[in-house]
């Protein structure tokens, strides 16, 4: 009778398997302050430091002029037409700049949203002949970095030509006033311009190549690609950008004095409804928080501080609004915009 086999002895696996629990965790390392070199701590401290002033410092001036506004706001300074008075009781409310204000930002964000986006888009999807596209690029950084006096100085030059007579007022002997709302808000337009371009170039960088593979695989063409799926992929981009470029256009003074006149109501100029207040002066909030400040004419703080509070809600309601469009936009796309809020 023949001696059994030994039973055969099982391999170990070729890898090792791992536990039943997953993959370990990896553990932060608990890392101390104290252990840093003195360099690196005073440099924690200023940034914690910095952070803190800045904070300090915006809830400092929205709180103030909260408090301030709210003490002196009332309803018939909202609703109330300018007058000339020298008794400040009956000079009446600021509904007419509160109005010039909201007319100028629409008409230069009208203006600089579209030409904005076509850059922009013809920049990165295009971008051809490259020296042209330097050249474009350049011109607007010059024009984010130009100070809005010097904007306003060459809108004035400009428009006071003769075939800009059709946009403000015209004497008789042929000489151009060169200020309304039409160039004020031209020129307004360049403010916002740099900002909408920015964030919409950023948004059409951000999609990913292979979106456009599948878009030409389907058999559409660069433009049909551009008009049907990556500038609807960017809508959230370019309604940052224009809030934020509304935000500079409220909140400017230098062109406002110089192509606007800065007066207190509005002055129509023509007899055509509607064009007679493009082509007419005005002025806006921050004209009138100038003008009836202490460093102004009208000596009327409590009102200017009513305006200057009724102007921080509406820049402070554009930044809020940014920061909604961004997160919505960057859920419904899949793309991180939040980022462009900062810009």
């Amino acid at each position: 009778m023949s001696a059994l086999a030994p039973p055969p002895v099982p391999l170990p696996p070729l890898r090792p398997e791992p536990p039943t629990g997953g993959p370990p965790k990896k553990r932060r390392a608990n890392e101390s302050i104290s252990t840093w070199r003195w360099t690196d701590r005073v440099g924690y401290v200023l940034m914690w430091a910095a952070g803190l002033l800045v904070v300090a410092i915006g809830f400092g001036i929205v709180g103030y002029m909260a408090f301030r506004g709210v003490q002196y706001l009332r309803p018939e300074l909202v609703f109330g037409h300018p007058q000339a008075d020298l008794d400040q009781s009956k000079s009446g409310g600021f509904l007419d700049p509160l109005l010039g204000t909201v007319l100028l930002t629409l008409i230069g964000i009208v203006i600089a949203t579209p030409l904005a986006v076509a850059a922009a888009t013809w920049i990165v999807e295009y971008g051809r002949p490259l020296w042209l596209a330097r050249i474009v690029d350049s011109g607007i950084e010059i024009i984010a970095g130009t100070p809005d006096i010097v904007i306003a100085l060459f809108g004035l030059v400009l428009f006071q030509q003769g075939i800009f007579g059709w946009m403000s007022f015209t004497a008789e002997d042929g000489a151009v006033f060169g200020r309304s709302f039409l160039t004020a808000g031209a020129m307004m337009s360049l403010i916002a311009l740099p900002m909408v371009f920015a964030s919409t170039r950023e948004g059409l960088q951000a999609v990913p190549g292979h979106v456009r593979e599948a878009s030409y695989a389907l058999g559409k063409t660069r433009a049909a690609t551009i008009r049907r799926v990556l500038l609807p992929s960017v809508r959230a981009n370019i309604s940052t950008g224009a809030a934020l470029g509304m935000g500079r256009i409220a909140g400017d003074t230098a062109i406002v004095v110089v192509l606007l006149g800065a007066s207190l109501r509005l002055d129509p100029e023509g007899s055509v409804p509607g064009l007679d207040v493009l082509k007419g002066t005005g002025g806006t909030l921050t004209s009138y928080v100038y003008n009836n400040s202490p460093a102004g004419e009208g000596n009327a703080p409590e009102k200017a501080y009513a305006a200057a509070f009724v102007l921080l809600l509406i820049v402070i309601f554009l930044n809020f609004s940014v920061d909604l469009i961004a997160r919505r936009g960057g859920r419904r796309t899949g793309l991180d915009t939040s980022r462009l809020g900062a810009r």
